[in-house]
């Protein structure tokens, strides 16, 4: 354990959305010299369950904060306070985040905490989810005449700005339980004929993926009875996903022919 003469450290780690594959060299590092790790739910315990499964052994006592929908056993005010706690007591300390830490993660908030107590502190990127749970359902959020753009959006935020058409990927994080909402104002603008996807459990042992348009998808995921955490993908480059339904990419083909034209 650390010395309580030394001063000690906080490491804010991103920890992918969950695959230990996913986590960063630079991330693994900072866990193999912990002396504590500060664990969310999501991501991160999934991948210290997965390290240890593939013989990764650590040394750091784990305290587990993880958030549930509804239920927040350890408020974030605490959750920071702990981590310049342990840190003044001598500790190498690493919060483990998961996704990225900069990413509706509020590492931001822990990363303030920190070093207005003087507590030296250090952030290691994660993969977000983003990027990464749409991508093993084989859909780029960019795409050549497709996407050139996109915008990642809380589902606890309003979304009547966001800019641009089809052609403008949206990624909507904790989106499940506002969806109607998200898709009747997102249908404005990109069309109720948009395709929409969203990816459940992306790594986890329950993945699965579900399809619509911005007109159906409310409906289509209630029947499927599609939860949290899921990452929900809407425009055209739904349509590259190799599960893409034909009846969905053909109902997009004037719309991609358009774009296609020369």
């Amino acid at each position: 354990m650390g010395d309580a003469a030394l001063p000690g450290r906080v490491t804010l780690v991103g920890a992918g959305p969950g695959d230990p594959g996913l986590l960063t060299v630079r991330g693994l590092r900072a866990l193999e010299r912990a002396d504590v790790i500060v664990a969310d739910r999501l991501g991160a315990r999934a991948v210290l369950d997965g390290l240890a499964a593939d013989g990764v052994l650590l040394r750091a006592d784990v305290i587990d904060v993880g958030k549930q929908p509804g239920r927040h056993p350890v408020p974030q005010e605490q959750i920071s306070q702990l981590l310049v706690t342990l840190a003044r007591q001598g500790k190498e300390v690493v919060r483990l985040k998961g996704g990225d830490p900069f990413i509706f993660g509020r590492g931001s908030e822990e990363l303030e905490c920190c070093r207005e107590a003087g507590v030296p502190v250090e952030l290691v990127p994660g993969i977000t989810s983003a990027i990464s749970v749409p991508a093993i359902a084989g859909i780029p959020l960019t795409a050549r005449d497709l996407a050139a753009a996109f915008t990642v959006l809380s589902g606890h935020v309003l979304i009547e700005d966001v800019p641009g058409g089809r052609d403008h990927t949206v990624v909507l994080l904790m989106g499940v339980g506002t969806l109607a909402h998200s898709a009747h104002m997102l249908s404005r603008s990109r069309g109720a004929g948009c395709p929409v996807a969203i990816v459940e459990d992306g790594y986890g042992p329950d993945q699965r993926v579900t399809f619509g348009t911005l007109g159906t998808i409310a409906h289509v995921a209630a029947q499927a009875r599609v939860r949290n955490p899921a990452v929900v993908v809407i425009g055209d480059v739904v349509t590259l996903s190799p599960s893409a339904p034909s009846e969905l990419v053909d109902a997009a083909r004037p719309s991609l022919d358009r774009k296609e034209a020369p």
